[in-house]
């Protein structure tokens, strides 16, 4: 069945916000499903990520406030990082100190690089048929219309 497509005139009247709405629930959506089906999720992905001093902490470890701070914008309303957590302890991918200090242990960090490779296949099947100019010329204009509407695009 073929798909309607919409005339640019009328594209251009559409509000970016409903489009950007769209494609975030969307991409989320998408890439939630391709790490379920590897075993893993997209919040104990982040959990490692933001605990590993190979990747985003400066010194490999924190209590459970300091990562939810810094995954603040990613965290979605259904996670929950405690339980998140609580799974990878259980694993032995974290481990837990009298102070309530999360670390990664050596399986997890084996885990946080073997869920990263995910990553690539994941961003090439949402980027198939988008050729990298037309990509970047749309993160420039989303970036415009962050900074129009008073934000900060970084």
């Amino acid at each position: 069945m073929p798909t309607r497509q919409t005339p640019d005139v009328d594209l251009a009247g559409q509000p970016a916000a409903y489009w950007t709405g769209v494609a975030h629930e969307a991409l989320i959506a998408y890439t939630r499903a391709r790490q379920a089906e590897k075993g893993h999720t997209q919040p104990r992905f982040r959990l490692l990520r933001n605990l590993s001093e190979n990747d985003l902490s400066p010194d490999g470890g924190g209590t459970l406030p300091e990562p939810r701070e810094a995954m603040t914008s990613r965290v979605r309303p259904e996670d929950d990082l405690a339980a998140e957590a609580g799974v990878l302890v259980e694993r032995g991918w974290l481990s837990r100190d009298a102070e309530d200090r999360l670390r990664l242990t050596e399986e997890g960090e084996r885990a946080r690089v073997d869920f990263a490779r995910n990553a690539p296949a994941i961003r090439a099947a949402l980027h198939e048929g988008i050729d990298d100019t037309d990509y970047v010329t749309t993160v420039k204009v989303l970036q415009r219309l962050i900074r129009n509407a008073g934000g900060t695009a970084s």
